[in-house]
Order: structure tokens, then sequence, then C-alpha cells
């Protein structure tokens, strides 16, 4: 059966029924591969989502996108560039702003997503890039927080390195959507990065990620199979083994003679 675009209200309905997948990738081909493999939601760079090619690549994927807060600036210039988004293809928004900018969004009817735990763009406040929630009181200050993003107007929110206890009891506290990004398996929807799947990732791999490819393997092997295409091409032309009669176009011998004998009549 072919799948079709599924909307907010489809996403809604699957609380509690069964666990959604969530990637963030970063190509058309990464897309492409979502959609054959039937992920039910991606988190996708504005310049991969708004080309113009992407619906052919992934058209039943749930796509969102998004700024930060200090990306987009004022409440205003954030719904412009939302409305812009949903006008280009978003089927949901991120959004790392206050919740007054969520709920301003909301009332307009963008499908807003918050970020709710290690959230990069605000680290700083819960002490950096480490796991919160850890103690009862900071644990219960994230229910609040995520009660917030509901009352607030959004749909879903991103729960970000969080204990699992804690994670699971809130997604079955909330009826907004809890997307799990190393917070356990207790929430609505399971959150990894493409590059950390497939084994690419420049730098740190989060504790939470796992990787099932091995692709810098094969991204440096291809880069070795480039250099030596590329050595033997510069070794043919030197050694005059390229071009060869294959690759070249002929003239009729009588049609050669005569622009030669054009050509010395010239000189």
């Amino acid at each position: 059966m072919t799948r079709k675009l599924p909307t907010v209200a489809d996403l809604q309905a699957c609380k509690g029924q069964r666990q959604l997948t969530m990637l963030r990738y970063f190509s058309l081909e990464e897309a492409a591969a979502a959609e054959a493999a039937e992920i039910d939601i991606a988190s996708v760079p504005d310049e991969i989502l708004f080309h113009p090619d992407y619906r052919n690549a992934a058209p039943s994927v749930f796509s969102m996108t998004g700024q930060t807060h200090t990306e987009c600036g004022s409440p205003d210039a954030y719904l412009r560039w939302c409305n812009q988004a949903l006008e280009r293809g978003a089927d949901a928004l991120y959004c790392s702003g206050s919740l007054a900018t969520v709920e301003m969004l909301a009332r307009e009817y963008v499908p807003i997503v918050g970020h709710v735990g290690l959230v990069p763009a605000r680290a700083t406040w819960t002490g950096g890039f480490r796991a919160v929630g850890k103690t009862a009181d900071t644990a219960m200050r994230l229910y609040q927080e995520v009660k917030a993003y509901e009352s607030a107007g959004a749909f879903a929110i991103e729960l970000e390195v969080v204990p699992e206890e804690v994670a699971t009891e809130i997604s079955k506290r909330v009826n907004i959507l809890v997307w799990s990004m190393g917070a356990g398996s207790g929430c609505d929807a399971q959150y990894l990065f493409s590059n950390d799947i497939l084994g690419y990732t420049e730098g740190h791999i989060p504790r939470h990620a796992k990787v099932y490819r091995n692709f810098r393997a094969e991204y440096d092997r291809l880069q070795n199979e480039r250099i030596a295409a590329f050595r033997e091409f510069v070794s043919d032309v030197k050694d005059r083994s390229f071009p060869q009669s294959e690759h070249v176009v002929k003239m009729a011998p009588n049609e050669l003679e005569a622009f030669k004998e054009q050509l010395d009549a010239k000189s």
C-alpha cells in the first residue's frame, strides 16, 4: 500500500498506539532512503526541504524545518519565516524561541515543535552540553516546561538527553507528542541523526546515537578511487594513450584532403 503524507492530526492519533521514527538528514539521497525505509518524520535543513526535487524524493515523510530564535530574531520575523516555509512545503516548524513566541505562532495555525531538555541554543541555562533532569526538582521543571509548551499550542516537543524514567513519566502524563533524542523508549518517537546512523559524524558521536553503517570508510574508499582515476587520466595524457580512436570524431579522408588543400591555398 502506498503511504500518504501524514497530517499533524494523524501523528497525534499515534500517541500511545505506536512509536514513530524520526531522522535528521542532510541530502536528497538520504531523503529518498528515508522514504524507502518508511521513516515517519524528518527534521530537514531548509535548503534541502525547499529544493524543487525534495517531495519527489520523500513524498510521504512528515518534514519539518526551522531556525533558532537567534537566527530568526523577533516573533514577527519568526512568523514571516514560518509562513514562507509552510508555503514552500514544510509540514511543521521547529521553534526554540520563548513560550510567548510559540503561542503567537500557534495562534496563527503554524504547526510548532518545541524543544526541552538539552537545547543547544539555550544550553548555557542548563549547565552546558550534558543531561538535564537527573534530580527530582530539575525533572519537575522539565515536566512543567513540557506542559507549558502544550498550553502554548505546540503539538510536539523534542525531549533531548533526559533520563529515560523521567521522559517516560512525562510522556504518559501529557497530550503533546514527545519525541525522544536520547530520552529513552517511553516517548512517542525515536529521533536520530543520519550522520550518526551512517557513521560519518565528524568528531564526537553522542552517547544516545547508534551507528548502523560505516559510511566514513566508504567515503574514504571513494575518495581514494577518485584520486586513482584522476592519476590514471594524467598518466594516459602524458603517454598519449588518451584519447584513443573511440574518444574522437573522424573526418572522411576525401573531406580531410579538401580541407588541407583549402588551408594550403590560404597559406
